[in-house]
């Protein structure tokens, strides 16, 4: 255990060319939480949460914080020893094997540009809900959606080509807006319904909401993998490790905090947002199927009525999750190029993804990729069965999610298992509450599976048969399986190609690593 007179070995850095310093704490938080993007993911995802486990939600929301804090505690706990952009990907490989090194960085690259069809739609339709257009912005599958989708693609790939500063300048912006109307919008339910003054649906807040147990385990676990879904993002803040002012602290501590910010928001909006709508399935209520793909919606005309105010208002609230969209497409982007740069740095992907622009420091063929095939994914699932593959793609997110957020914090207790009984604090840091949060997430991540799997479960919106055995499995599992077969080819097609990494020549735990407990 190294101690504050010892001097202290961290494995050996790659210079990337990335811009060291550019960020702070702050900056590092608000890009955390940005990529998560709370009311883009309140207003696509709490329908369905609600449709799991009715009042529960809430609890939900602080059941799930439990394996996110777990989770990023063990990535806290490797950016110490490497604060390598690569996170998942770097840290797996020298931990374990170049293998598994590559699928957790395949996973981080294919939950992200999964999500991006689904920002881009919802981007698309709040620019014409802002301006009044709601026979437009109420048809995911309209031309002018994707339109605009695919011009909101390319503009957030242009920003996070220019530079991390303008980046983070922009997340600040956004983010502003973003909790401002979220806080605004539950204070006025919640002074409304406890005045007396809500809706035919509203129900007074009980503190069994935040009780998450008495509900059938499948409930429990559909609700908890969908809410793993909405914390998804804060690790955004280790994949900028390596520009901020103190990589091995910086990140780490930017992303617990970005956790917590979190918890509190969810429980708090979830709590007026059910209280105002109830989970009925008539009228406003947040499991009525015609609400549980955009929920914030439905609630702001509900609550802030058509006054003047209440219009300026209902419109800040649509501008909201408009930004929530803009903030979350830009920082999903930025962690999947860092990604593949480090990738391609250590030649587990072609070298051309390792090249950096001179001036604005920022990973230029990853970037520009990764919005090229993020468009074309778009454009490709808007058409198809009429958009419903693109709730299908989000879904399937939560599986890849919970495998590579659970193979890190797995990492963390393996890379550190010989000095775990060094110290009470480094037996529960990088043992025991890593180990907890990745058994929760990988459990759930193979409940998941099985359900995506049964389309009696209802999981997915689209099904598909497979040829010559006449057996339905759901479009969630289809879309799993299908880029996880792209990642074994790609994977099989390099290793041939390409060897060095995958002989342990580019990329290996070279040092002893010895790093201050806290």
């Amino acid at each position: 255990m190294a101690t504050a007179g010892q001097a202290v070995h961290a494995e050996k850095q790659v210079n990337k060319g990335l811009k060291s310093g550019a960020l702070g704490t702050i900056s590092t938080t608000v890009i955390a939480t940005a990529s998560v993007a709370p009311a883009y993911s309140l207003a696509a995802t709490l329908g369905f949460i609600a449709v799991a486990v009715a009042f529960k939600s809430p609890a939900i929301a602080w059941a799930a914080f439990i394996p996110m804090i777990f989770a990023s505690i063990g990535y806290n706990e490797m950016n110490k020893a490497d604060p390598d952009c690569g996170t998942t990907f770097t840290w797996a490989t020298r931990a374990f094997s170049p293998g598994w090194g590559w699928a957790g960085g395949w996973a981080i690259v294919a939950a992200d540009i999964l999500v991006m069809a689904s920002l881009a739609q919802v981007a698309g339709q709040y620019v014409f809900l802002l301006f009044g257009a709601h026979g437009i912005g109420s048809d995911p599958a309209s031309g002018w959606v994707l339109l605009v989708g695919v011009l909101w693609i390319i503009a957030m790939t242009y920003i996070c080509y220019r530079g991390i500063e303008l980046s983070a300048n922009f997340q600040k912006a956004l983010l502003s807006v973003e909790i401002v109307m979220l806080l605004v919008l539950s204070v006025t339910i919640l002074v409304k319904v406890e005045g007396g003054h809500g809706v035919a649906t509203s129900v007074h807040p009980a503190w069994s909401w935040l009780n998450p147990f008495g509900m059938p385990f499948s409930a429990f676990a559909s609700g908890l993998i969908l809410m793993v879904f909405i914390y998804w993002g804060w690790d955004t803040a280790l994949s900028v490790n390596e520009e901020t002012k103190e990589p091995g602290k910086t990140a780490g501590r930017a992303a617990m905090w970005s956790v917590v910010i979190l918890l509190v928001t969810y429980v708090v909006v979830i709590f007026a947002a059910q209280a105002w709508a109830g989970i009925g399935s008539k009228g406003i209520g947040l499991t009525n199927s015609n609400n549980v793909g955009d929920v914030l919606f439905i609630l702001g005309s509900s609550v802030f009525g058509t006054a003047w105010w209440g219009t300026t208002l209902s419109k800040l609230l649509v501008l909201m999750v408009l930004s929530s969209a803009a903030a979350s497409t830009q920082t999903t982007i930025l962690p999947t190029a860092r990604t593949t740069l480090s990738m391609g740095v250590y030649k587990a992907l072609p070298r051309q993804f390792a090249r950096m622009h001179p001036r604005h420091l920022t990973p230029t063929v990853s970037t520009l990729v990764m919005g090229g095939i993020s468009l074309v994914l778009y454009a490709a699932m808007n058409y198809m069965s009429g958009g419903n593959v693109i709730p299908d793609a989000v879904t399937s997110c939560g599986v890849w999610i919970a495998f590579y957020y659970g193979l890190t914090a797995l990492s963390c207790v393996w890379y550190y298992r010989k000095t775990l009984t060094s110290s009470a604090r480094n037996l529960w840091m990088r043992g025991i509450i890593p180990a907890a949060g990745w058994l929760i997430l990988w459990v759930l991540g193979g409940f998941s599976m099985w359900q995506d799997w049964d389309v009696n479960t209802g999981n997915s919106y689209t099904l598909f048969t497979i040829p010559g055995l006449h057996w339905q499995v759901g479009g969630v599992f289809v879309i799993v399986f299908l880029s996880a077969l792209v990642g074994v080819i790609l994977w099989a097609f390099l290793r041939i190609t390409q060897p060095a990494y995958f002989k342990r020549q580019t990329l290996t735990r070279s040092t002893p690593t010895l790093v201050p407990d806290a």
